[in-house]
């Protein structure tokens, strides 16, 4: 295992920067949809929007991992190249999506160049480029 390359083999790889921007933009929504008053416990709010965060994060590993073995056709599957290293799935993915929404709460105004930059980003990743790890290679 590598610390950072190619995903099959990596804890770390291009996509990784993605899911920092996802992370702040998600963060964001977590943030917005549990508005609080006045009179609700912060760190109870905080740890809720916590698990939010984390079930959002995981549950986009698992949907990911399908499609990458083909689930949605082989078209999808050689786009995606390959199966995350498991490192790369559990591990580092859900703490980068972590950290930008740590980045977020810290810096609110990072929302939305945060949300340009990964829409322009899957846009020319998904659209225009032929697979997923094309940086790397």
């Amino acid at each position: 295992m590598q610390l950072w390359g190619l995903k099959t083999i990596s804890a770390l790889d291009v996509w990784s920067i993605e899911h920092v921007l996802t992370g702040i933009t998600i963060g964001s929504l977590v943030a917005w949809s549990s508005r609080q008053d006045k009179e609700s416990d912060k760190k109870l709010v905080q740890r809720l929007e916590l698990y939010k965060l984390l079930f959002i994060a995981y549950l986009w590993e698992c949907i990911e991992h399908y499609l990458e073995v083909g689930l949605a056709g082989d078209a999808v599957a050689e786009w995606f190249q390959g199966v995350e290293h498991w490192t790369n799935r559990l591990i580092t993915d859900p703490l980068c999506v972590l950290l930008g929404y740590v980045l977020y709460k810290r810096y609110t105004y990072l929302r939305i160049p945060a949300r340009i930059f990964s829409c322009l980003w899957l846009i020319v990743h998904i659209f225009v480029f032929p697979h997923s790890m094309y940086l790397h290679t």
